[in-house]
């Protein structure tokens, strides 16, 4: 008989995604080149800076989304650039005018120009406000557990905590603080930030992380359009390897075959 467990589908806000993997659009040197990694991520959700992408507010430029069309993609407005809860709540309502009503929203507050590390307080400032006005929040956050349920009892539909610094590549830092999250989180948990090749993805998912969102892992490796299959394939291994269950961590060896029995 079989022991497998079942899985279910990523569901955020009430909608399911049979894809772990949600995707950024920025660092692409252009257009064609975004639309051919994402096609290869087999994402869903694509994650779009409206601060710094042209969404329809320019009709006098190329659209992105043109080459992702929201008929195709669950289009995910986030408030990249912004450092205060004021430009943040700003441009959620910009972006839910640009894409007719959108309410589904990726919130980070980020604290300095050289970190990008998320200005804690102003976030929780910009996520009661945004829950309040209607908007599903999913939020970009410290890996502080205490932070991550603060955010979730305010309403938040989606947690995010960093793996890394935003660009850094330096992969999953700190699991520990990442499982206590997983463990209390009655949301989804999404590592955002810091994923820099496909191990890193799958690390993440085999800590039983809901998904996983990058963009510069995929934009900036040498051939965009590979990395982004090995991150499709790395988040539906991890995600594979946390169901199925990993042998306990020994510390001496264990014979991979029985003693007894043997013929001499």
């Amino acid at each position: 008989m079989s022991n497998s467990v079942q899985d279910k589908p990523l569901t955020i806000a009430g909608r399911t995604f049979q894809s772990r993997l949600l995707v950024g659009t920025g660092k692409y040197k252009d257009f064609t080149e975004t639309q051919q990694a994402i096609e290869a991520s087999g994402a869903e959700i694509v994650t779009v800076a409206v601060r710094r992408t042209n969404l329809g507010q320019n009709p006098d430029e190329p659209n992105l989304l043109d080459v992702l069309p929201p008929d195709r993609y669950t289009i995910l407005p986030n408030t990249a650039g912004c450092y205060t809860a004021k430009d943040a709540v700003r441009t959620c309502k910009l972006a839910r005018e640009l894409l007719d009503g959108h309410d589904l929203v990726k919130l980070e507050v980020l604290g300095d120009h050289k970190t990008l590390y998320p200005n804690i307080t102003e976030t929780l400032a910009a996520a009661e406000e945004l829950v309040k006005e209607g908007f599903k929040v999913m939020v970009y956050t410290s890996d502080d557990p205490l932070i991550a349920q603060r955010l979730e009892e305010m309403g938040c539909v989606a947690v995010m905590p960093l793996g890394a610094p935003i660009g850094s590549g330096l992969g999953i830092r700190n699991p520990y603080n990442i499982m206590i999250i997983l463990e209390n989180a009655k949301v989804p948990v999404l590592v955002d930030a810091g994923v820099g090749t496909a191990s890193d993805a799958t690390i993440a998912m085999e800590l039983g992380c809901d998904g996983v969102l990058m963009n510069t892992a995929i934009a900036q490796a040498q051939d965009p359009i590979r990395m982004a299959r090995a991150m499709r394939l790395a988040i539906e291994s991890g995600r594979e390897a946390y169901l199925a269950g990993r042998m306990p961590r020994k510390l001496y060896a264990s014979a991979s075959s029985p003693l007894t029995g043997t013929f001499f």
